[in-house]
C-alpha cells in the first residue's frame, strides 16, 4: 500500500491563490522529489494532502481513498506521516520520551514495524542521547528525531519538507543513507527540496513547481538531461 494521487488541486490562503490544478502521483514503493524554488507552493502541497489545508477544488486520494475534507488525525490514521519543515519536537521531552509518544502498530505486515531499537539503529547518533531533552539537541539531531518519531507511527507513506535545509553537509550525507535505507525497505515517499544534487541521490521521479504550477514531471535521469529546464526553474 501507498499509493497517492492528486488530480487539479487548487489551494487557496485566505484570498491567496497558492496551488493552481496541481496533479502528481506517487506509486507504492517510490521515492518523489517534489523540486521547486522558495514560495512556490512545495510546502502548501504537502499541508493540503496531510489536511492542513484544505484544496477548494480537486481530488486527493490515498490507497483509492479520498482524503479532501478529512483532518490531520484521520489522515495519519489512515498510514500517511508528516515531517514539517521546522523540525517540531517536544523540547522538554527526552529523546525517547519523544518517540514514545508517537508509537502507534503498523496497519499492515507489509514492512517491519518501528519500534525504538529499530528507530536506534536507524539513527545510531541518537541512542547515546536517549535521556536527553529534545530542546538541547543540535538541528540535525532534531530532524533525526522527527523522522524516527514519524516513523515510530508505522506508515506506509512518509511526506517531508525540505529534510536536508539549513544541515552541514556531514548530517546531509547521514540523512542520504537513512532515507536510501527507508526506500530499500519499501516505505513510500514524498519530499520537497531545492537541492537538487540531493533529490538526484534518492529519487526516483521528480515533479517541478513554479508558481503554483506543475512544470515538470520526469525521472531524474531525463532531468539531468534537460538543463535548461533546471536553469529555468531551480536554483543551480
Amino acid at each position: 500500500m501507498g499509493n497517492l494521487k492528486l488530480k487539479n488541486v487548487h489551494t487557496f490562503f485566505g484570498t491567496s491563490h497558492i496551488l493552481f490544478g496541481i496533479s502528481l502521483e506517487v506509486k507504492r514503493g517510490e521515492c518523489v522529489c517534489l523540486l521547486g524554488r522558495n514560495g512556490v507552493g512545495k510546502t502548501t502541497t504537502l499541508k493540503t494532502i496531510m489536511g492542513l489545508a484544505r484544496p477548494s477544488d480537486g481530488e486527493i486520494t490515498f490507497n483509492g481513498k479520498s482524503l479532501v475534507g478529512l483532518p490531520p488525525y484521520e489522515i495519519a490514521g489512515m498510514g500517511v506521516g508528516y515531517v514539517p519543515e521546522d523540525r517540531i519536537v517536544f523540547p522538554d521531552l527526552t529523546v525517547l520520551e519523544n518517540l514514545e509518544v508517537a508509537a502507534k502498530p503498523p496497519l499492515t505486515d507489509d514492512i517491519p514495524p518501528w519500534d525504538v531499537p529499530a528507530i536506534f539503529g536507524l539513527f545510531p547518533s541518537l541512542k547515546p542521547l536517549e535521556n536527553r531533552p529534545a530542546g538541547y539537541l543540535s538541528g540535525g539531531e532534531q530532524q533525526m528525531l522527527t523522522i524516527g518519531r514519524t516513523l515510530m507511527g508505522n506508515p506506509q507513506m512518509m511526506l517531508l519538507d525540505e529534510p536536508v535545509e539549513g544541515l552541514a553537509p556531514v548530517v546531509v550525507h547521514e540523512i542520504v543513507r537513512q532515507l536510501k535505507h527507508l526506500k530499500e525497505l519499501g516505505l513510500t515517499i514524498l519530499f520537497t527540496e531545492q537541492n537538487i544534487r540531493f533529490a538526484t541521490e534518492i529519487s526516483d521521479r521528480a515533479y517541478i513547481i513554479e508558481s503554483g504550477l506543475g512544470r515538470y514531471e520526469g525521472t531524474m535521469a531525463d532531468l539531468e538531461r534537460q538543463p535548461d529546464i533546471k536553469k529555468k526553474y531551480l536554483m543551480i
